[in-house]
């Protein structure tokens, strides 16, 4: 039990995943705040749905919680309040996080690191070395299991983030801002690449960005969130089909929904203000 505001107890951390979600539904957040040490109110009154099998992009400007959000849903930060249940939680490859950086071992291979995961979690040697091999194809690294980070581009480096987060084969993946440090031409690629796979594997996807562009490229919904404290203000639904690519990003459908996407994020902005 935890105090929430105004004194009130209310039940927190994460709840039993056989429990209260809706059909479809993998993973929810209810009424989910985070309050730091320092007295910084990072999200309030969070409540999100995650439907099995969509891409879902969680939008809003630097600072609103957009991430502490997601790591409260991987369980890496506990929240204050409210309750956040999943229904595989008992399975530990079930959930995997893409970083914002790399995050890569420099002394080990592209392989070892990949592999990392699977250590973790005291699988055999035996089966190993194909997913191994077979993830990096997914990411389009094959060819590449001996070779160090330090070899690699920005981008490739990410790809061997991504190919460690997709080795323990998650039914849910979570992604908080990938894509942002890479330049615009290696961000589009990796945006496409991204969609194959998630068509591909048939993954669930929550990516968190601040870019209106690549959320509306890359989302089914886009969950538009307030200024700190972070909450849902809208839900989007893109309803362009996939694959997208091209022809879609510089399409006049595209470019309205972007508009309309980029409303909703200043009507946000507004109401926290007001």
């Amino acid at each position: 039990m935890a105090s929430g505001a105004g004194g009130t107890q209310q039940t927190t951390g994460h709840g039993d995943p056989a429990k209260g979600l809706p059909p479809g539904v993998i993973a929810a957040l209810r009424g989910v705040g985070k309050t730091f040490p320092s007295g910084v109110v990072a999200v309030s009154g969070l409540d999100l749905d995650i439907r099995d099998g969509e891409f879902v992009a969680l939008l809003g400007t630097s600072g609103c919680g957009k991430s502490t959000a997601l790591r409260m849903l991987a369980g890496l930060v506990p929240p204050s309040r409210g309750t956040i249940s999943w229904q595989d939680r008992k399975n530990p490859g079930a959930l995997s996080f893409v970083f914002q950086e790399p995050t890569l071992m420099p002394w080990a291979t592209v392989a070892a690191n990949v592999r990392l995961p699977l250590k973790l979690l005291g699988r055999n040697d035996d089966i190993v070395a194909p997913r191994i091999e077979q993830t990096l194809q997914h990411v389009g690294l094959d060819g590449f299991a001996q070779a160090y980070p330090r070899e690699l581009s920005g981008g490739m480096q990410m790809r061997v983030s991504i190919a460690r987060a997709l080795v323990t084969d998650p039914k849910l993946l979570l992604m908080d801002e990938p894509f942002a440090a890479l330049d615009e031409i290696t961000r589009f690629k990796l945006n496409n690449d991204l969609l194959v796979l998630w068509q591909d594997l048939c993954k669930t996807v929550v990516f968190v960005t601040h870019s209106v562009f690549e959320s509306v490229y890359l989302a089914q919904r886009i969950v538009v969130m307030t200024p700190r404290p972070g909450r849902v203000f809208e839900e989007i639904t893109i309803d362009a089909p996939y694959p997208r690519d091209e022809s879609f990003r510089t399409s006049a459908e595209y470019a309205a929904l972007c508009r309309r996407v980029s409303q909703a994020l200043a009507a946000a902005k507004v109401e926290a203000a007001s």
